[in-house]
C-alpha cells in the first residue's frame, strides 16, 4: 500500500525547528523520515519521486539519509523570505543590547530603484529593523522600557551599512606580516576546496577603520593567483563577543561544520571564486590557453561527478523494491568527492560564482566556459573592458552578471589599460547592475563610498551610485533578504551620515551593526547646509561616448592653441603662485564675476569688467570671450609620490624606465662611477602617459618624480611638465635636478641602522665622485634631503641626525619627510625643526608594522595628520603613491579640508597641493611662470566644475580641454 501524500505548497526551506515539527505531526507515520520537511517546501519534485520512495512492503528499505540525500540534490539555495521577515530576533543577536529608535533622519532605503526616501525615524531591536517611519516615541518607552535609546538624527541622512564585494579583509591582513596573508595558494592553480574562512584573521587592523567609513558586511574573497582559488564567506565587521572567524560569519553555508552538509537542512548561498587572464598566468607560468583548459578540465571532472550523483539516484529512486541487503550493497555509496563537491555545487546553482576577469577575451572565455558547462556567474571583477562588450556579459548562462569595478583605479597593467572612470555609467545604460569594490587592502575599504562618489561624479546615477555599494551588492551576494536596504525585518545594519553619503567627505557619525553602535566617540564636524544635497556633478556624455568609440582610449593629447588672446568674463575668482605661497586677487564685482585678459599666456588684466573692458578694446589679432559661468583661475596643482613620467603601466617593464640599483643590496657596474654614482629622473622621463595627461587635463599641471627605487637610494628628482608631448618640447622639463632622494624603511634590507649609518657618511662631506657632490650641496644647504620615512622612531633619528650634521656645518639642512604615516606623533619636534611633510598617501592606512599608528581623522579622531602637523607650524603637502592616482589630487585636497573642519583657506587648501610640495623638493620657480588652471562653473576643488583651459606662460600660450 502506497502513502499517497497531498501536493503541498513550496516556499523556501525552513528555518525553525517548530515549523519542521508540524509538518512532522501532519505526516506521523513518517516518523524518522525527516528529508521529507525538505519535501514539503519544494512540491514538484516531492510528487514527482514519493510515489517511488516509500513501499510498505519493501523487504529492505532504502536508508533514509541516501534518499534524502538523493532529494537534496534538486533544491535551490536561498532562503524563505516570509518567515525570514517574520523573525523576531535576528540570528546574530547579542543578548544585552540596547534597543535604539533614531528619530527624524532622512532614511534611503535602497527601495524603489533607489530612489525611495522616507522622512522619519528607524527603530533597531533584538538585532532587527523593527520600525520606520512616524513612530509614536511614548509608546515606544512604554513597550520598551528605560533600556530604549532614543537619538535626534537632526534630518541627517541614514543609509543601510555599506556592503564591499570584493575584500581580502582578514585573509590579507593589515599590517602587513609574514605570518597573517592567507589569501593565495601556490600549490595547484584550481583549488575549489579551498576556503577564505580558514585563513580569516580577527585580529586585522583594517576592520574598525572600514567600520568608520560606514563599511558593515564585506565577501571575503581568495586571492587571484590561482584560476578557482576557492570559496568565498560573507562577514559582518563587528567584534563578536565570541572573537572568533566563524562568528562574524553572515549565514554561511552549513559545509563549514561538515564535510557533507545535513541533507534534511535548505541549502544556503555558498561563494567561490574564480580568476582569468594575467594573473593565474603570471603565477602558474601559463597562457590564457592553459588556464582556460584548467577550468575545462576541472569543470569536465565536476560535470562528471554530478552526472554519476544524478545516475545513483536514479537508481536508488526507482527501485521498487529491494529484495536483498546485497542490493543495497552494490548500490555503494554516494559519489561526492570531498576536492570537488564544491565545483559540483556550482553546475547545481547553488554558487555565486565571482571571477576576476579584466579583457574581452577572458570575459568570452569564461561567457563560453558557462555554457558549456550550464552555470551561472553572479559578478565579473575588475572587468575592465566589460563597458566595451556588454553583449559578452549577457551571452553568459543564465541571468547577466553584475559588474564589480574601480572608479579611477586603472592602467596599472595592461589588463586595465582600457579601463575607463565612464564604465559604471555606460554599463549601468547597458542595463547591466554595477556594484563597486575595494579590493582591499588594495583600495582601503574604508572609503568604499569614495568609489561610489567617484562613478556618481563620472555620470552613474545617484540612485544607482548608492545602490552600487548597498542594495545591489546585496542582491549579488545573494544576502538582499536581510541587508543592503533600510527595512522592516531586515537586520539592524544602519549608518548616519554626517553629509549626503554621495558628498565628497561624507563621514558616519554612528555606525550599526546588528543593532550594536560601533563608534564609542565620533568626532565629526559641522558642515554647511549644502552638504546634505545632492552634489551637482558635471556632464560627461561626450566624453562617455568617446571612450567607447575609441575602444578605451579616446585622444588625450594637448591641442594647440589658436587665439593670440582671451577674455574670461564671470570669473568668480583668481589666485596666484607668489614667492611665499598662493594668493587671492580680486576680480571685483561678486555677482556677476569679473574679466580676466590673457594675451599670449600672460594675464594682461584681472578685475572688474569695466576695467578690464577697456583694455579689451585695445586687442590686436585674433581673440576669444569665454563664459566661465562662475568659474575660477588657479595655480596648477603638483604631484609628488608615485613614478608619474617614469612608466606608462606599472606592470609592464617595457614600458617602464625601471629601478635604479640601490648600492646598500647591489654592486654598481665600475662603468657608472661604482658606489660614488648617482641616478637623474631626468634621464629616464617617459612623456604623454595617459596619467600623466589625464592628471594635467584635471588641473595638475606639474609632477617631481624621483628615480623608482625599492631600497635607500632614490637619487635626484625632477620637475616636468605632465602635459607636454616630449622631453624638447618647451616647459617640458621644469627643473633637471630638484633634490636628492633616499628612503629609510624597515622592509629593505640592510637594517635600518645600517641605513643611518649610511645617510651619515654621506652627510660627513667626506664621500667623493658624483653622489659626494650632491650631497656636498644638501650638507651646505643649497637643495633638500627627501627622505621617506613613515615610523615616527625612524623619524626621529632622522631628526637627530639633522642636529648633529646642523652642529658641525652651521647651515640648516633642508630635510623633507615624505610618507610620513606616523608624522603627527612627533608634530611638535617636526615644526621645532624646521622639516616639512609630504603625506602619502594623503589619507593614511596600516600598511606596515611601521605606518601602524596612525591618525585615522574623522569619526575616529578629531585631528588627521594634516591639522596635527600644520597646528605645530610644519609645511605640509599630500602626494600619492601610484600614477593612476595623481589625476585625484583636486579630490584629495578638498577631502582633506572637509576634514579638517573648516579651518583651511582657499589659498592654503591650493598650496598644500602646489607650492608647498614645490618648496619642500627644492623647486624654483619664477612665480609669474606658474601654469594657470582655468574651472567652469567653480572652483578647481568643486566637483561640479571642469577644466576649461591651462594657461602656460612659459609657452606663451592658452590649452583648451573643452573643444
Amino acid at each position: 500500500m502506497k502513502w499517497d501524500l497531498p501536493s503541498l505548497p513550496s516556499p523556501s526551506p525552513p528555518r525553525r525547528r517548530s515549523r519542521r515539527h508540524r509538518i512532522m505531526r501532519a505526516f506521523g507515520a513518517l516518523t524518522g523520515l525527516s528529508f521529507l520537511a525538505v519535501v514539503f517546501y519544494h512540491s514538484q519534485v516531492y510528487d514527482d519521486l514519493s510515489a517511488v520512495l516509500i513501499k510498505k512492503h519493501h523487504k529492505h528499505k532504502l536508508p533514509h539519509e541516501v534518499a534524502a540525500r538523493c532529494q537534496q540534490l534538486h533544491l535551490k539555495a536561498g532562503t524563505d523570505v516570509e518567515s525570514f521577515r517574520r523573525r523576531s530576533t535576528s540570528d546574530r543577536f547579542e543578548p544585552g543590547t540596547k534597543p535604539v529608535l533614531i528619530r527624524n533622519g532622512k532614511i534611503w532605503t535602497g527601495r524603489k530603484n533607489g530612489t525611495e526616501v522616507i522622512y522619519g525615524d528607524l527603530l533597531l531591536d533584538k538585532g532587527i529593523i523593527k520600525g520606520i517611519g512616524t513612530l509614536d516615541t511614548a509608546a515606544l518607552v512604554n513597550t520598551l522600557g528605560e533600556n530604549l535609546v532614543v537619538l535626534d538624527a537632526d534630518k541627517a541622512w541614514i543609509t543601510p551599512g555599506i556592503v564591499d564585494v570584493h575584500s581580502h579583509l582578514g585573509d590579507d591582513s593589515s599590517p602587513e606580516l609574514k605570518g597573517a596573508q592567507d589569501y593565495n595558494s601556490e600549490e595547484e592553480i584550481i583549488a575549489p576546496w579551498l576556503r577564505s574562512l580558514d585563513g580569516l584573521n580577527t585580529h586585522d587592523d583594517s576592520y574598525p577603520l572600514s567600520i568608520a567609513g560606514g563599511v558593515t558586511t564585506a565577501l571575503v574573497l581568495p586571492g587571484s593567483g590561482d584560476a578557482i582559488g576557492g570559496q568565498a564567506y560573507v562577514i559582518k565587521l563587528r567584534e563578536t563577543s565570541e572573537r572568533s572567524p566563524s562568528s562574524m560569519l553572515l549565514e554561511p553555508p552549513y559545509h563549514i561544520n561538515n564535510s557533507f552538509p545535513n541533507p534534511n537542512l535548505p541549502p544556503r548561498w555558498r561563494h567561490m571564486k574564480h580568476a582569468c587572464g594575467e594573473n593565474p598566468s603570471d603565477q602558474f607560468h601559463h597562457s590564457r590557453m592553459d588556464t582556460m583548459w584548467a577550468f575545462r578540465e576541472a569543470y569536465n571532472k565536476a560535470q562528471k561527478i554530478k552526472q554519476r550523483q544524478d545516475e545513483f539516484c536514479s537508481r536508488a529512486l526507482s527501485k521498487k523494491s529491494w529484495k536483498h541487503a546485497s542490493d543495497l550493497e552494490d548500490l555503494g555509496e554516494f559519489p561526492d568527492p570531498l576536492r570537488w563537491e564544491a565545483l559540483v555545487d556550482v553546475l547545481r546553482g547553488r554558487v555565486k560564482v565571482n571571477v576576476h576577469c579584466y579583457e574581452a577575451v577572458d570575459l568570452d572565455g569564461i561567457a563560453r566556459l558557462s555554457n558549456e558547462f550550464k552555470f551561472p556567474i553572479a559578478a565579473f571583477h575588475h572587468a575592465a573592458e566589460a563597458y566595451l562588450v556588454p553583449d559578452v556579459l549577457k551571452r553568459v548562462h543564465g541571468k547577466t552578471p553584475a559588474v564589480a569595478l574601480f572608479a579611477s583605479n586603472a592602467r596599472y597593467k595592461r589588463e586595465a589599460y582600457r579601463a575607463s572612470e565612464f564604465a559604471p555609467k555606460i554599463l549601468a545604460q547597458n542595463g547591466i547592475t554595477v556594484l563597486m569594490k575595494s579590493d582591499h587592502p588594495v583600495l582601503d575599504s574604508r572609503h568604499l563610498l569614495y568609489e561610489a562618489q567617484q562613478a556618481f561624479y563620472y555620470g552613474l546615477p545617484w540612485n544607482l551610485a548608492l545602490a552600487s555599494v548597498t542594495s545591489n551588492s546585496a542582491e549579488v551576494m545573494g544576502m538582499g533578504h536581510r541587508i543592503g536596504y533600510v527595512e522592516e525585518g531586515f537586520d539592524a545594519d544602519i549608518v548616519v551620515w554626517d553629509s549626503h553619503p554621495l558628498a565628497l567627505g561624507a563621514t558616519p557619525a554612528q555606525v550599526y551593526v546588528d543593532g550594536i553602535p560601533q563608534l564609542s566617540n565620533p568626532q565629526v564636524h559641522k558642515k554647511p547646509a549644502n552638504y546634505q544635497r545632492l552634489p551637482r556633478m558635471p556632464n560627461f556624455d561626450k566624453e562617455a561616448a568617446q571612450a567607447v568609440d575609441y575602444e578605451g582610449l579616446p585622444p588625450l593629447k594637448i591641442k594647440k592653441p589658436v587665439e593670440d588672446t582671451v577674455v574670461f568674463t564671470n570669473v568668480k575668482r583668481m589666485m596666484v603662485r607668489t614667492t611665499t605661497g598662493i594668493a587671492s586677487v580680486s576680480t571685483g564685482e561678486k555677482e556677476s564675476g569679473g574679466t580676466v585678459i590673457v594675451k599670449n599666456g600672460t594675464v594682461a588684466c584681472a578685475g572688474e569688467k569695466a576695467l578690464c573692458d577697456v583694455a579689451a578694446t585695445q586687442l590686436q589679432g585674433t581673440h576669444r570671450v569665454v563664459d566661465l559661468e562662475g568659474g575660477s583661475i588657479t595655480p596648477g596643482l603638483t604631484s609628488f609620490g608615485s613614478p608619474l613620467g617614469l612608466q606608462h603601466i606599472e606592470a609592464e617593464p617595457s614600458t617602464n624606465d625601471g629601478t635604479i640599483l640601490d648600492p646598500l643590496k647591489n654592486s654598481i657596474p665600475e662603468i657608472l662611477g661604482g658606489y660614488s654614482a648617482i641616478v637623474r629622473a631626468a634621464d629616464g622621463l617617459e612623456f604623454a602617459s595617459r596619467d600623466a595627461l589625464l592628471a594635467f587635463r584635471v588641473g595638475v599641471t606639474s609632477a617631481v618624480t624621483a628615480p623608482k627605487s625599492k631600497g635607500f637610494y632614490g637619487g635626484l628628482g625632477v620637475h616636468f611638465s605632465t602635459g607636454a608631448s616630449h622631453a624638447l618640447e618647451e616647459g617640458a622639463v621644469l627643473q633637471e635636478v630638484t633634490a636628492v632622494h633616499v628612503a629609510v624603511r624597515r622592509t629593505g634590507k640592510p637594517s635600518v641602522s645600517t641605513q643611518i649609518a649610511a645617510l651619515r657618511r654621506l652627510l660627513s662631506g667626506k664621500v667623493e665622485g658624483a653622489v659626494g657632490g650632491y650631497f656636498a650641496q644638501v650638507r651646505s644647504g643649497h637643495i633638500p634631503l627627501v627622505v621617506e620615512a613613515h615610523s615616527a622612531d625612524i623619524i626621529a633619528t632622522l631628526l637627530t641626525l639633522k642636529q648633529h650634521v646642523e652642529v658641525d656645518t652651521r647651515v640648516p639642512l633642508k630635510l623633507t619627510i615624505t610618507g610620513g604615516a606616523e608624522a603627527h606623533l612627533l608634530a611638535k619636534e617636526i615644526g621645532a625643526a624646521s622639516v616639512g611633510v609630504i603625506l602619502s598617501p594623503s589619507r593614511p592606512f596600516p600598511y606596515l608594522w611601521e605606518d601602524r599608528r596612525i591618525l585615522p581623522g574623522p569619526p575616529l579622531t578629531s585631528q588627521t595628520s594634516v591639522t596635527a602637523l600644520l597646528d605645530q607650524g610644519v609645511t605640509v603637502g599630500i602626494g600619492c603613491q601610484e600614477i593612476w592616482d595623481a589625476r585625484n589630487l583636486p579630490f584629495d585636497l578638498r577631502w582633506a579640508a572637509i576634514d579638517a573642519g573648516g579651518r583651511l583657506s582657499e589659498e592654503e587648501i591650493i598650496a598644500i597641493g602646489s607650492s608647498n610640495i614645490e618648496k619642500l623638493l627644492g623647486v624654483e620657480r619664477d612665480p609669474d611662470s606658474v601654469e594657470l588652471v582655468v574651472t567652469r562653473g567653480g572652483d578647481i576643488l568643486d566637483t561640479h566644475s571642469r577644466v576649461a583651459a591651462v594657461i602656460s606662460p612659459q609657452r606663451g600660450a592658452i590649452y583648451w580641454l573643452e573643444d
